[in-house]
């Protein structure tokens, strides 16, 4: 499939030499130009004997430009997080084996990579490198996620592994007439880099890749929405991609008047609240909610224009096929990943998610994690991310994490929208989401709090609650009595 898709670019440069491939705010790539322009990279790789390569460049053209080249090439390529400290970075260089920097020589510095004369001036080597870890056959990138705790796994995928998606994502694109994609999120992130990317690639399709400041994103949890909306708003793309907490910042900045652009937008990432779907709907956003995990490549299952199933994440995307074990527990066949990093077990042909669902029809409905689901002191089994997506469906918060085991009462912690966010606004934001609730998950006690973040150990680097580390740091108040709420 690398081949066929390489082929296809190749082709479009003859075919529809003058259409706008890439572009960001300083630039634009034309298809009768992007082939070329990635050959050159491809030479330069080739010619510094580049095998494992860290890319680390924000948002734009040249990262684009760069990953291709490296699938061309077969070189392993390994995304960099922008939001990952220095000391993750030394560790992943380390964990992977990395010998090829390409990012800004600040960082170049700091990880121990060295300039390389004649060469792009992003280009670094690393010195003294030693032999790499053995990866599994057919590895061309190597993504991390972190799950919910513990050190961040690196996930191995084939290009086959990542363009079979983005094959199927094209699919349903191409139904709506998708012509014009706006990359929200970091290309770091793999379901930016598969469905922003090589999916807008296959079916002919713009993309702009705005630096990840001008969108808003300010480090590794602040967010803008005010910057985000302008630039999405000018735009006017036909398809973004977002997670919910993103949605639901957006959508308070859109003010009364209908969106009028956009063909699909696609949700996920974590658990979304119908009635920020709902919330995105009437305000005239056309949202699909989807799921899916690293370890199957990004997307699994997926609404899709014409059959969307509220309070589901859609029916299997063609590549995959989707059952339940016989404890609910979703497993997944076809395009799983080669194996983890450092993991010398054989590649998986099945993959146990640890996600617990039902069938609604030919759609997924997922009903929480296995070894998340806490049992409040009646006997009752909640999932904490169901009532979390309910709370940040409230234009007042931002983050939520929730705890309830033994309890008689369930109990949040809450990270307000912005400091103008009062306490009775967020009184009133709970109230309106136990609206929604039945009466053995809504929240009895809440707090603010700071921002759970990765810095903070409270959050992994992809924004997922280390309910763990979360339970241990607030212990104290978890085991407190019914009182009044006060600041965390």
């Amino acid at each position: 499939m690398r081949e066929r898709f390489l082929d296809h670019l190749r082709a479009l440069g003859n075919e529809d030499a003058n259409r706008i491939a890439l572009e960001d705010e300083t630039r634009s790539i034309r298809y009768g130009d992007l082939m070329p322009l990635v050959d050159s990279r491809a030479r330069q790789l080739r010619r510094l004997g580049s095998q494992r390569v860290g890319l680390a460049l924000d948002n734009g053209i040249d990262w684009a430009l760069w990953d291709l080249a490296m699938m061309q090439e077969a070189i392993v390529n390994v995304p960099l997080p922008g939001f990952f400290t220095p000391a993750q970075l030394t560790h992943l260089v380390d964990q992977a084996g990395i010998d090829t920097l390409i990012g800004p020589g600040s960082l170049a510095s700091v990880l121990g990579f060295d300039a390389t004369p004649d060469a792009d001036a992003m280009l670094w080597r690393r010195r003294g490198v030693s032999p790499p870890p053995k990866l599994p056959a057919g590895t061309h990138k190597i993504t991390f996620t972190s799950g919910t705790s513990g050190t961040p796994k690196g996930v191995c995928l084939s290009s086959d592994n990542q363009l079979t998606v983005a094959e199927s994502l094209a699919g349903i694109a191409a139904s709506v007439d998708v012509r014009r994609h706006l990359a929200v999120l970091p290309l770091a992130t793999l379901l930016e880099n598969i469905g922003g990317i090589y999916a807008p690639l296959w079916l002919g399709g713009s993309i702009s890749l705005p630096s990840l400041a001008a969108l808003g994103w300010q480090g590794a949890s602040g967010f803008d929405s005010a910057s985000g909306w302008r630039v999405i708003s000018r735009q006017a793309p036909d398809s973004l991609i977002l997670v919910p907490q993103l949605l639901s910042a957006l959508l308070t900045r859109q003010g009364d008047a209908p969106i009028g652009f956009g063909r699909f937008f696609a949700v996920g990432g974590a658990t979304v609240s119908p009635a920020l779907l709902a919330r995105a709907e009437a305000a005239g956003w056309p949202v699909f909610e989807g799921y899916g995990l690293s370890e199957c490549a990004s997307v699994v299952t997926l609404n899709r224009p014409g059959e969307r199933h509220p309070g589901s994440v859609g029916r299997p995307l063609p590549h995959v096929e989707v059952r339940l074990a016989d404890d609910g527990e979703v497993l997944v066949q076809g395009n799983v990943m080669l194996g983890y990093l450092g993991d010398s077990a054989p590649a998986p042909t099945v993959w146990p998610t640890g996600d617990l669902g039902q069938w609604d029809g030919d759609a997924l409905r997922l009903k929480g994690r296995r070894r998340q689901v806490f049992i409040t002191a009646y006997g009752r089994n909640v999932d904490p991310a169901w009532v979390e997506a309910e709370l940040t469906a409230e234009p007042a918060i931002a983050q939520a994490w929730v705890s309830g085991e033994a309890q008689s009462f369930n109990r949040a912690l809450l990270v307000p929208r912005g400091d103008w966010v009062n306490d009775r606004q967020i009184e009133d934001a709970v109230a309106s989401a136990n609206a929604r609730l039945p009466d053995y998950a809504r929240v009895s006690l809440w707090q603010r709090s700071t921002p759970f973040t990765a810095q903070n150990g409270l959050a992994t680097a992809n924004g997922r609650l280390r309910r763990d580390a979360l339970n241990a740091h607030y212990h104290t108040w978890l085991t407190s009595p019914l009182h009044p709420s006060a600041d965390a």
